[in-house]
């Protein structure tokens, strides 16, 4: 690890929860991103403003990070856009075949102690694990 920063990275995971719950007890739903983003697709009267809102807001904070911060966004793109744009539809097909994606499940789910949640959280991680293995250590890419 280069960048090893347990105090950001908990104060994130707070904020994180924290919306979470509050986007729960709040407004009654999960702050599941697929399920956010999958809703303004098939938008239903008096819907599409909030979920509008919550990805605007998402976009907005990666925007301002590097004015706010003045340090550059660290992104650091080691495969082609074509190949991103591909996994990016892998992602959420993968996201609607499980019923919800790592946030709704993992944060969201898991955090309402729900079964089905934990299950898939726990697919997901081992999924990403073996992938990972697979395309660095068999394809070594």
């Amino acid at each position: 690890m280069t960048e090893f920063t347990p105090i950001s990275g908990l104060l994130g995971g707070l904020l994180i929860g924290l919306s979470s719950v509050l986007m729960l007890w709040g407004a009654g739903r999960i702050a599941g991103i697929s399920g956010i983003f999958s809703g303004m697709l098939t938008p239903t009267q008096g819907d599409a403003l909030w979920r509008m809102l919550f990805i605007g807001g998402m976009l907005l904070g990666g925007l301002l990070w590097p004015l706010l911060s003045s340090e550059p966004l660290p992104v650091d793109l080691q495969v082609s856009w074509p190949l991103m744009i591909l996994a990016g539809f892998l992602v959420g097909f993968g996201a609607r075949l499980g019923g919800g994606c790592t946030s709704g499940h993992g944060v969201c789910g898991i955090g309402r102690l729900a079964p089905r949640s934990m299950v898939a959280t726990a697919t997901f991680i081992t999924t990403a694990a073996a992938t990972t293995f697979v395309i660095r250590h068999v394809l070594g890419a």
